[in-house]
């Protein structure tokens, strides 16, 4: 079993950087494989809404978004996390989900997801929001902790003092760890849910 962290801070040692690793001790003693991209400082451009990845199933630009998305089909879950801007995530991030989740065409039904927002005070609950609409669109379960998943720290390394921020990213981290090994027994049993035929219904008809 895998998870896949997405780093979305420009700072790859920074407190985003504390938050996950919080996170990546408890995946390894659950025994789940895990890998970490830092993409903040990454030139990643937004979608351009070209419909190439209809035909092709991938992204139009050949980047870190083609070969993220290779690695999201073989994880279990999912870890996006952020600094806070203007409460919001990172642009760069944003931009790179924007592409990953449209482009990539393999069903990510059960693979569990959950966001994590790290900030100097405010805009946390706003940017947990956003992130988590990747996970809802996409039918991905989302794993939550004992509080929403955030951390506070401005300055570098005071992430780490924040005690009850990195508890709760090892709850977090427990509660995804049980949620993919249930869904791995699950899917054992039961298979995955059974799909409809996709209905697409415009507002404007004509």
């Amino acid at each position: 079993m895998k998870v896949l962290l997405i780093n979305g801070s420009p700072h790859i040692k920074g407190n985003t950087a504390i938050a996950l690793n919080e996170m990546v001790r408890v995946f390894d003693a659950e025994g789940i494989e895990t890998e970490i991209l830092n993409i903040g400082n990454m030139p990643i451009r937004g979608c351009i809404a070209c419909g190439t990845c209809y035909e092709k199933g991938r992204c139009v630009f050949d980047d870190a978004v083609n070969d993220a998305a290779a690695r999201f089909e073989q994880a279990d879950g999912l870890v996006v996390a952020s600094p806070v801007y203007y409460a919001s995530a990172n642009a760069t991030l944003i931009a790179f989900l924007d592409r990953m989740f449209f482009s990539s065409h393999f069903d990510k039904t059960m693979k569990v997801g959950a966001s994590v927002c790290v900030a100097r005070r405010g805009g946390l609950s706003a940017t947990y929001d956003g992130l988590n609409k990747y996970f809802g669109i996409s039918g991905m379960p989302i794993a939550s902790g004992q509080y929403w998943n955030s951390v506070h720290g401005q300055a570098p390394g005071e992430a780490a003092d924040d005690g009850e921020g990195l508890q709760g990213m090892r709850t977090l981290a427990r509660n995804m760890a049980f949620m993919i090994k249930s869904i791995a027994l699950g899917k054992e049993k039961y298979g995955l849910p059974e799909k409809e035929p996709r209905i697409s219904t415009n507002f404007i008809r004509r």
